[in-house]
């Protein structure tokens, strides 16, 4: 037990302290995670909010697909990108394996499912007056979908926090796609991987530290979306 204490002693200077190199870790993690986001919001609200509004052969299927992606290892993301972009694979030319927009591929699939199910699932139980109204008021196209998003903007945020969270904490595709290189690839989670394997606790405990606070802040936002949510609902 001496060690673990120790460990988490030195965990909570090097925080303090700040040093270079976990510094380096937490700000490529907040880069890759920020470009990932930009992604998947880009893609997935139009696509859910498509989802969730149109009606089209296959529609069930699709939601299907879309519902078991959001539960695929993230291991399972991380060979399959991995096949893509490494030099053989039909991306090879555009070097993106080892680099953060390679990373940010992978968490890009695994965090998308879960904007697109949220806002499809948002869409289809919106207020059907509200469907109406803009139809009568001769809303059509991007600003339909624009305005119905932005009616349900609480939920819409919580889908992006909890996308956001899944991939704040994957290992997997992060490992084989960024390489785990130092002052370049490394995250936290690839981080506290490489150092708890080494022995260097401290290190690791101290970007546990880190990543468990950053769960907190997203838990703590979630937790006020949902009463804001619940208030709006019983004032209307």
């Amino acid at each position: 037990m001496d060690f673990i204490l120790e460990g988490f002693i030195q965990g909570i200077k090097l925080i303090f302290s700040m040093d270079e190199e976990t510094a380096n870790i937490v700000i490529t993690t907040l880069r890759l995670t920020g470009l990932s986001m930009l992604g998947i919001l880009s893609l997935g609200l139009p696509l859910g909010f498509l989802l969730g509004y149109c009606k089209f052969p296959g529609k069930t299927v699709l939601r299907y697909i879309v519902d078991t992606l959001l539960s695929l290892p993230t291991v399972v993301i991380g060979l399959l990108v991995y096949a893509f972009i490494c030099r053989n694979g039909p991306f090879g030319d555009y070097e993106l394996l080892f680099t953060i927009r390679g990373m940010a591929i992978g968490q890009l699939i695994l965090g998308l499912p879960i904007v697109i199910a949220y806002t499809a699932t948002v869409v289809e139980e919106s207020d059907q007056r509200l469907k109406m109204t803009l139809q009568t008021l001769g809303a059509s196209g991007y600003r339909l979908a624009i305005t119905s998003l932005w009616e349900s903007r609480f939920q819409i945020l919580v889908a992006a926090l909890t996308s956001y969270g899944r991939i704040v904490g994957e290992v997997g595709s992060a490992m084989m796609l960024g390489g785990n290189i130092k002052w370049h690839t490394r995250t936290i989670t690839t981080a506290i991987s490489l150092e708890t394997g080494k022995g260097d606790f401290a290190l690791g405990i101290a970007l546990g530290v880190i990543l468990i606070a950053i769960s907190f802040a997203l838990n703590v936002a979630l937790s006020f979306i949902r009463r804001r949510t619940e208030n709006s609902r019983c004032l209307s």
